[in-house]
């Protein structure tokens, strides 16, 4: 395969496209130069930029121009042609706007490589800016030196940008608006201080809608990203835009309509103004974008509009087009239902005649279906209850699981959105338990949960048809519901106390829910049936405080026996007191929410139903850019060899291996002496050693708790995504989200790990500031290994299991993570050790696995991957048609893993032979492999 296998970071031979043209086919017939003039020939490397210097500087236009091309694909094949640059910008003198456009190109990219060059080709850039002739060349120049971002490059721009926002042509000044939010993004202050900002204003006002347009996005972008609003519209700028919008092009459109849904009208005249003159008929475009960022406009004015009739005609207006967005592709289609979803509980009114237009076809993928019913739920009312049950009833056969549990709780929401028809919910609902289908009857038993909650002592008499599926009973939630309608109504169920006890067998297995609800329901039989339960309750409060590790079960424990004791009336004020009603907007957005996401619609807040800083937080997109800024830099520096080389070795010849990572303080001359020791191995295995770059994280952060999931006092509100990363030097680090829904702010953060395996442990205090509701931080917090040992053996998935302190309440979460997290930084064991140990290991207690790619891929790429991720190559060999690697590894808390990986060259065939004096972790380092080199093994893995 001529392409780089995507286990590569980077291409491990960038010259590997053009020989395989070159291999393939006759020079010229794919319009690939000849071997001898190609480019990325390695005989003819260093002698092919000479070459191009000279045809660089060819009097003849067409030589420059081939040159120019040849010097654009190696640059944007990774190649490093910054030695070029005086030669390429010589080629800016000139007339010539294609060769001009190849030189922008070139500049752009390499202008952070070459600053002091890049400031010499200003003055060609200021010449091109003032050119009479070609309004092309003045954009074109305007436009290169806005893309340059560099700081000492702002004070050349400032005229040439200021006489372009004043040009005669319409595209110069179009293209002058958009490099003001360039600059404005590299040097706000300046832009502000020259009066930039107010020259947008004032362009708002051009008479050349496609300007306006562009002033218009430029002013929101740099509102945006200052968070103050500069955009500032009143009645005679809206006239402006409102007259564009009928003149520019669809985009265009996008941009004014989303500027128009920032401006709060001062009163109904003004919004039914602003709807009629412009924004009525764009509900009617043919693009989708239009459509639903007018109906924001709309949305948003209406509240304004203070006549129920005007807002009525609006919403039917606003029906048909919606109407038809349903009918594109269904890519479109969930959008523009996540954004309905989102309309009619805004405005019930809208579509609730359409219900048919929602109705699930045989075809729609699954995501479409889901979101079908979701809006039918919204959509439901008194008089199409009929219609929308019979539809979700037939759901509820489908053989889509995913669609069966949503048709089943949508059931249940009608039941409590609408009590005269909750009774028909229930009959549908039981006869749904009557099929005895296992994940159908689940959902049911959580559903009607909530139905005997909302309406209590009314449908009782479902309940003995439930208990006949407690044997079906295997997820957690169908478990705590059935349990919560036990205890809830224990002195109807004759034998409630045996179905407890039926439950209490697995105590120790269940999950902490069930096992709380248990508790609790225990507790309530005591309560209402005294005589019947007393050894009941003694198995379940022993069991809870004496043999359970997990503090939120055991506390309450202790509170359930010494309230039963000392106050048996208070216990029966806390356990069965009341508890506030289901109301039929409990599965609605919240009002305040809801707001803010209408006026987004037509963004991914809409679709993601969550507000934009919760997925766009400035605090975290700004130190990333900083990061990849130095990447660029460090990438312009390299050679083209270790640019081929990186993912093996960073730095051949200074970087060896670190003998002990342990002790990061000591990592000074200590270890020289002993990284010569091991000689040209060791330092060649070191791709990690020190210093290194950290490697990318095997995973992404994910939701490891979820704002419904309730803390040791049964509160909820924190959600958690994180994930277990390292750092610089081999340092461990815990990566986490924290998101406060708890509608009160979140202080006094602290954690908590518990034992493990390897002892993981916090590293330092959980530095989080307070966390205002619906808000969002990230952290970074300091993991140290080795303090918190449990003295077990790892088993697969590896986690760490984890207890996060707030004022709000203590919430417990486990964070899995990959072996890499647990491996020493400390390069490869010596030759001589690895052989003596892998030959002295009998060969039975050696596991075997065998497996195979997805693609072909080659020892140097494999084990390129592998030492960036602290599994280090001893030595390789090769047999017949098979590449050998032996590595090694060793964990934080020094336990050593010996391996020989054996690779297909004709093929993608592998096998695995593993060993380590701790078993346990070969199965959890096979799995390591698959993950890391995307294997697949053939069944189990056996001994060898």
């Amino acid at each position: 395969s001529s392409r780089a296998h995507p286990l590569a970071r980077r291409p491990l031979d960038h010259r590997g496209a053009g020989a395989a043209h070159d291999m393939t086919s006759p020079a010229g017939s794919t319009g690939v130069a000849p071997r001898r003039n190609n480019l990325f020939d390695p005989a003819g490397k260093r002698g092919e930029i000479q070459e191009l210097k000279e045809e660089l500087n060819n009097p003849s236009k067409e030589k420059k121009k081939e040159a120019l091309k040849k010097v654009i694909q190696a640059m944007t094949v990774g190649t490093d042609v910054s030695s070029l640059f005086p030669d390429v910008v010589n080629c800016m003198q000139t007339s010539s706007l294609d060769l001009k456009k190849l030189v922008y190109l070139y500049v752009i990219n390499y202008a952070k490589a070459q600053p002091d060059l890049a400031i010499l080709a200003i003055h060609s850039f200021r010449k091109d800016a003032n050119d009479q002739q070609n309004p092309l060349l003045r954009a074109l120049a305007v436009r290169t030196m806005g893309c340059i971002r560099l700081e000492q490059m702002t004070e050349y721009l400032l005229e040439p940008l200021r006489r372009s926002c004043k040009d005669p042509d319409a595209y110069v000044r179009k293209t002058a608006t958009i490099c003001i939010a360039k600059l404005f993004d590299i040097n706000p202050e300046l832009v502000e201080d020259q009066g930039f900002l107010d020259i947008l204003r004032d362009m708002l006002g051009d008479s050349n809608p496609m300007v306006v347009a562009n002033a218009v996005a430029s002013l929101c972008e740099i509102s945006n990203n200052s968070r103050k609003n500069h955009l500032q519209l009143n009645e005679d700028v809206i006239s402006n835009l409102l007259r564009a919008l009928n003149e520019c092009s669809e985009w265009h459109q996008v941009f004014i309509l989303d500027a128009l849904a920032m401006y709060d009208p001062p009163n109904s005249r003004v919004a039914e103004m602003i709807l009629d003159r412009g924004v009525m008929v764009r509900v009617s475009h043919a693009n989708s974008a239009v459509v639903l960022s007018a109906v924001k406009v709309m949305m948003k004015f209406m509240d304004r509009i203070q006549s129920p009739e005007v807002v009525r005609a609006h919403c039917k207006k606003m029906t048909p087009p919606l109407v038809t967005l349903l009918s594109a592709e269904p890519e479109i289609q969930y959008v523009v239902m996540r954004n309905i979803n989102l309309i009619v509980q805004k405005q019930p009114q809208i579509l609730q005649q359409d219900v048919r237009m929602f109705v699930c076809k045989y075809n729609d993928p699954l995501y479409v279906k889901l979101e079908k019913i979701a809006v039918m739920v919204q959509l439901s009312s008194e008089r199409n209850i009929d219609q929308i049950l019979s539809e979700f009833r037939e759901y509820a056969s489908e053989v889509d699981i995913e669609v069966v549990r949503k048709a089943v709780r949508a059931i249940g929401q009608c039941a409590i959105k609408f009590g005269r028809a909750a009774e028909r919910c229930v009959d549908c609902l039981l006869d749904l338990v009557k099929t005895k289908v296992n994940y159908v009857v689940q959902e049911a038993i959580v559903v009607i949960r909530d139905i005997l909650r909302k309406y209590p002592g009314k449908y009782e008499a479902i309940i003995k048809d439930l208990c006949e599926n407690l044997d079906s009973l295997d997820e957690p939630e169908a478990k705590a519901a059935m349990i919560w309608i036990v205890g809830e109504y224990a002195d109807r169920i004759d034998n409630s106390g045996e179905l407890l006890e039926s439950f209490l067998e697995g105590f120790h297995e269940e999950p902490a829910t069930v096992q709380l609800q248990l508790l609790t329901a225990t507790v309530k039989l005591c309560l209402k049936c005294p005589g019947a339960s007393k050894e009941l309750i003694g198995r379940v409060l022993k069991v809870a405080t004496d043999e359970c590790n997990n503090p939120d079960l055991r506390d309450r424990g202790y509170m359930y026996w010494r309230m039963l004791s000392s106050y048996p009336q208070m216990a029966k004020q806390v356990v069965m007191g009341d508890r506030p009603t289901i109301t039929d907007d409990s599965f609605a957005t919240q009002p305040r929410i809801l707001n803010r996401l209408i006026a987004n619609i037509s963004t991914l807040a809409s679709v993601y139903h969550e507000l934009p800083e919760t997925f766009l937080n400035p605090e975290r997109v700004t130190p990333v850019k900083e990061v990849e800024s130095e990447e660029e830099e460090d990438d312009m520096r390299e050679t083209v060899e270790r640019v081929q080389n990186e993912m093996r070795i960073r730095g051949r010849a200074g970087e060896k291996y670190v003998e002990d990572s342990e002790d990061e303080d000591s990592q000074g001359s200590t270890h020289s002496s002993s990284d010569s020791a091991h000689g040209d191995s060791a330092g060649a295995g070191a791709a990690n050693g020190s210093g290194a770059a950290p490697p990318p994280p095997l995973r992404a952060m994910s939701t490891v708790l979820s704002e419904q999931t309730p803390g040791q006092s049964q509160r909820t509100g924190l959600r958690v995504a994180a994930a277990l990363v390292r750092g610089p030097g081999g340092r461990i680090g815990m990566q986490m989200m924290l998101g406060n829904f708890s509608g009160q702010p979140m202080s006094g953060w602290a954690v908590q790990f518990n034992k493990n395996s390897f002892g993981l442990a916090p590293g330092g205090p959980l530095q989080v500031p307070e966390v205002l509701p619906t808000a969002f931080h990230q952290t970074l917090l300091p993991v140290v290994a080795n303090q918190l040992l449990s003295g077990t053996a790892p088993a697969q998935p590896l986690y760490v299991e984890v207890a996060i302190k707030t004022n709000l309440d203590v919430f417990y979460l486990s964070i899995g993570f990959d072996l890499s997290i647990v491996l020493a930084d400390i390069g490869p064991v010596p030759q001589d050790t690895f052989q003596q140990t892998w030959q002295a290991i009998p060969p039975e207690q050696k596991s075997r696995t065998l497996g195979n790619f997805s693609q072909q891929v080659t020892a140097e790429m494999a084990v390129a991957r592998l030492q960036t991720y602290f599994v280090y190559s001893v030595a390789h060999t090769q047999a017949g048609d098979s590449d050998i690697a032996y590595l090694s590894a060793r964990t934080l808390n020094k336990l050593t893993i010996f391996c020989e990986l054996t690779l297909q060259r004709s093929g993608t065939g592998v096998q695995l032979v593993v060993c380590s004096d701790a078993p346990p972790l070969v199965p959890i380092f096979q799995a390591f492999i698959s993950e890391l080199l995307r294997v697949t093994w053939q069944g189990v893995p056996g001994v060898g």
